[in-house]
């Protein structure tokens, strides 16, 4: 029970600080790529001391074998992915649909899990499934029919949805035999590899931004990474992955909220009506 409480605790604090993700990245107004690149390394010095600092740590990564080092490095290309392409979408869609669509993240581990793993599902995750689906499209569709470009933002938040579900599938079987500092700093520390070289190639400068830029970018470290993110891996060795991606429901409606409250933005109808759509269906 002890354990239980402590678990769900430490799920809900993951969720209230990621519900502050989508407004740190709009006030700090620099490209996407930029944002995600200094989160990413802000997370990973974060992290550093502790690692030095933690003798069984060092020796858990001075052992990996080669298969270890591969996934642990297919998890930040994940992560990578996973944040370019979510962090572009806020500044090109509502917030409510980027948060909303990319918490379809459980949908596509779910459907990994019967295609790849051949697991049996009951009916009632197919009702889900095309709730979702409707939700997806009646918001995506909305934007599409509507004009303008807030149905690119709806497309590269799915794609972040994508990403993180293969985030969550490989961490969840390296979890299982690694420390929680084991996995995320190598993790971070790819990641932050792949988005500078990501941003060299498409030629996207990273430097010469304000100090506001800096000073957002490490609050989604402190906030939304450390706090959040990490605390999902933590939760990881403890519970599916699935049930993991599930708790990650809270943070439409947090972050609804925030942008509110600091940007003044108030959700569209067919937001509304298609968040809600997409959250029943994957509750």
């Amino acid at each position: 029970m002890e354990r239980n409480i402590r678990t769900n605790g430490v799920l809900v604090t993951a969720i209230v600080s990621i519900s502050f993700a989508a407004t740190l990245i709009r006030l700090a107004d620099a490209p996407a790529i930029a944002i995600a690149g200094y989160r990413m390394l802000f997370s990973t010095l974060l992290l550093l001391p502790l690692v030095l600092s933690s003798r069984s740590t060092l020796e858990e990564l001075a052992g990996l074998n080669t298969g270890d080092v591969a996934l642990l490095a297919v998890s930040g290309l994940f992560l990578a992915i996973h944040f370019i392409s979510w962090i572009a979408s806020i500044f090109l869609t509502g917030v409510t649909s980027s948060i909303v669509l990319v918490t379809m993240t459980p949908l596509f581990v779910a459907i990994f899990s019967i295609l790849v793993l051949k697991e049996r599902v009951p009916v009632l995750f197919w009702i889900g499934l095309a709730m979702a689906a409707a939700g997806a499209f009646t918001i995506g569709g909305g934007d599409l029919f509507a004009g303008g470009i807030r149905w690119k933002g709806d497309l590269l938040a799915l794609l972040g949805a994508v990403a993180a579900g293969g985030y969550f599938i490989v961490g969840g079987r390296l979890r299982k035999r690694l420390s929680l500092l084991a996995y995320v700093f190598p993790v971070y520390l790819a990641s932050t590899i792949f988005i500078f070289a990501a941003a060299l190639s498409w030629q996207v400068p990273v430097k010469g931004y304000n100090g506001k830029m800096d000073v957002y970018a490490l609050l989604l470290a402190i906030v939304c990474q450390i706090m959040g993110h990490t605390l999902f891996n933590w939760a990881l060795k403890h519970v599916k992955a699935t049930f993991v991606t599930l708790g990650v429901l809270g943070e439409p409606v947090g972050a609804s909220i925030i942008a509110y409250i600091f940007l003044g933005e108030i959700p569209l109808p067919r937001e509304v009506a298609g968040g809600l759509l997409i959250l029943a269906g994957l509750f």
